[in-house]
């Protein structure tokens, strides 16, 4: 039987993850780590957490072993040692040519694009390796939307092994990589630079510095601390900045980062439900904008979007404010206090997510997300912000527009109220004529004002839609207590709190049965023979529905009744194989 790695993710974002190598109480190694081959020296295989050895035979072998004891469960001896054949690698431009000799299979696991291509015994279900090495990942790189797409598949497809591209890592890429999902870095293009007399750093190579020596050592500390860097961004959720910085060292890597952007497009089991330890979501460059979030929101916002009942006769177009949630700002104290109704349907205009109702502006990423503030409009967001605009004129029934956002609009069938005309949003006569623009609406055409429970009852109606895709476990439910924390009850039974930091709510034990009926939320199947007592892990799952994002909530079935309610640790995509805890224990019957 082969030895098996240890291994527990520590902290993850999108397909980035920090893994705790060895006993998950007290992790011998942490990724993103180095993985040393033979032409390194010393200094490099102390910190490396595994170490390489190629035979040269043909086909070729490879070997990686480890100086640490990560072999479960007792970790007291050093391994594992994992070997295997590579088998015959054909360049990826063949990639409708069978190799012939495919690659060994087990907990080693050298794959390749061709073999990815022709090699069915990768689609095996007990094939769980422990780490996947991509044999052409260089070769890749230099094909447009190759090397993604190849990481990608093999994410999804062997979510709990550890990923290595040799070659192809540095200091100058180690954060991009890690971005696609890469795992472990080797020195292979440090050893390069260096014997062209250059210094690899997080900023591309350069050469030394009048007194600075080019060595060795000095080149794995700008590695190292690049490798330190990424870990701390993983940690922190702020891996896609630093990414982004790191692709402009070369066309190449923004290349790459726009092909990745593009692949993620259509994948929603990467993405969070909620904020999940992340204080904000950051869109400080245009770049930023492809991220698969805003694309999931304007798509919600698109083709899903409904109004609270009733709330489509008067809508209000107002500027964002840097402060989330918006009602919190002084400016939109003064819109709202303007408005004086709370019949108008409020939409902010902000970039890069377009359009944010009221009723949605609690909810992830609509309160979490930060953006320079300039006034200036491209030309792209101008397009995007319009034809959302009038994908919710198209849905709803509006009988009036109020445009205090300072974006032109010219819809057809509506004669749009402008109330800036070229004016501030907070100066004293465009609040003016706001105020009067909604007296119109209810002078003219009956705008009425709203129940202050119905207030509540409708945004979190609002946001049901939008975290569940319905809102039926709502119905005959009353809204009780204070704010931030408000109460749901159903015939004088809790079923739910609302928790602001959350955005999002958190469900009582009274819930579950109601959750059941109206299929509120995505189930996790327990096998029928286990007694749940904590975490949910592969061990004990039957099945479990698709799409699952971070931080949502799951119902838990056991022989088809409901047990019990929990929270994803992981995102979906990591489901398949990923060991360790997946969602946390919330509630139990």
């Amino acid at each position: 039987m082969a030895e098996g790695l240890g291994r527990t993710v520590l902290h993850r974002h999108r397909y980035a993850r920090v893994w705790g190598l060895g006993d998950r109480s007290s992790p011998a190694v942490k990724t993103p780590a180095f993985i040393s081959t033979e032409d390194d020296d010393e200094a490099c295989k102390n910190i490396a957490a595994f170490h390489c050895v190629q035979s040269r035979t043909i086909p070729a072998r490879i070997t990686i072993s480890t100086k640490h004891c990560l072999i479960p469960p007792a970790f007291d001896r050093l391994g594992p040692t994992m070997e295997a054949s590579v088998g015959h690698v054909l360049p990826p431009s063949l990639d409708e040519a069978n190799a012939g000799e495919s690659a060994d299979t087990g907990p080693l696991l050298p794959v390749s694009w061709q073999r990815l291509h022709h090699d069915p015994s990768l689609l095996n279900d007990d094939l769980q390796p422990s780490i996947v090495v991509l044999l052409d990942a260089v070769q890749l790189a230099a094909q447009p939307g190759k090397l993604v797409k190849a990481i990608q598949t093999l994410k999804h497809r062997f979510p709990g092994a550890l990923l290595w591209t040799p070659g192809l890592g540095g200091p100058d890429n180690a954060a991009v990589l890690a971005w696609f999902g890469v795992d472990l870095f080797d020195t292979s293009r440090v050893r390069l630079a260096i014997s062209t007399g250059h210094l690899l750093t997080s900023f591309g190579p350069r050469l030394p510095l009048d007194g600075e020596t080019l060595n060795t050592d000095v080149a794995l500390h700008h590695y190292h601390q690049a490798i330190r860097s990424v870990q701390s961004a993983i940690e922190t959720g702020t891996l896609r900045r630093l990414a982004q910085q790191q692709s402009l060292n070369s066309p190449r890597l923004v290349e790459h980062m726009r092909h990745f952007d593009t692949l993620m497009h259509p994948i929603e089991d990467v993405l969070r439900a909620h904020p999940a330890g992340i204080d904000a979501i950051e869109f400080m460059a245009q770049e930023s904008h492809l991220d698969l979030e805003v694309h999931a929101w304007v798509d919600f916002m698109m083709h899903r979007y409904t109004a609270p009942e009733g709330l489509d006769h008067t809508l209000v177009l107002l500027p964002c404010s840097e402060r989330k949630p918006y009602r919190l700002s002084k400016s939109h104290r003064k819109f709202i206090e303007a408005i004086g109704s709370n019949g108008c349907h409020e939409v902010m205009v902000t970039s890069p997510l377009g359009l944010v109702p009221r009723d949605l502006e609690d909810v992830w990423p609509a309160g979490f997300y930060d953006i320079p503030v300039t006034g200036d409009w491209t030309s792209q967001e101008l397009e995007r912000i319009k034809s959302m605009v009038q994908s919710l004129l198209d849905r709803h029934a509006y009988r009036c527009i109020i445009n205090h956002s300072g974006i032109e609009l010219d819809i057809e069938g509506f004669d749009v109220i402008d109330t800036r005309q070229g004016e501030s949003s907070g100066s004293r006569t465009s609040l003016q004529r706001l105020n009067e623009a909604v007296k119109h609406s209810k002078n003219e055409l009956d705008l009425r004002r709203r129940k202050g429970e119905s207030l509540n009852m409708d945004r979190f109606k609002s946001i049901s839609r939008y975290l569940y895709n319905t809102d039926d476990w709502l119905e005959g439910c009353r809204i009780r207590g204070k704010p931030p924390r408000w109460r749901i009850e159903k015939d004088g039974e809790q079923m739910a709190l609302w928790f602001f930091d959350r955005a999002g709510f958190a469900f009582s034990k009274g819930a579950i049965s109601s959750l059941f009926e109206h299929k509120t939320l995505p189930c996790v199947r327990l096998k029928p023979s286990i007694k749940w007592k904590g975490d949910l892990h592969l061990g004990i799952i039957d099945s479990y529905d698709g799409k699952i994002r971070r931080g949502q909530d799951l119902l838990v079935l056991q022989n088809e009744e409901p047990v019990g309610l929990a929270r994803s640790l992981a995102p979906g995509w990591e489901w398949a194989g990923t060991p360790g805890r997946l969602a946390k224990m919330h509630q139990k019957r």
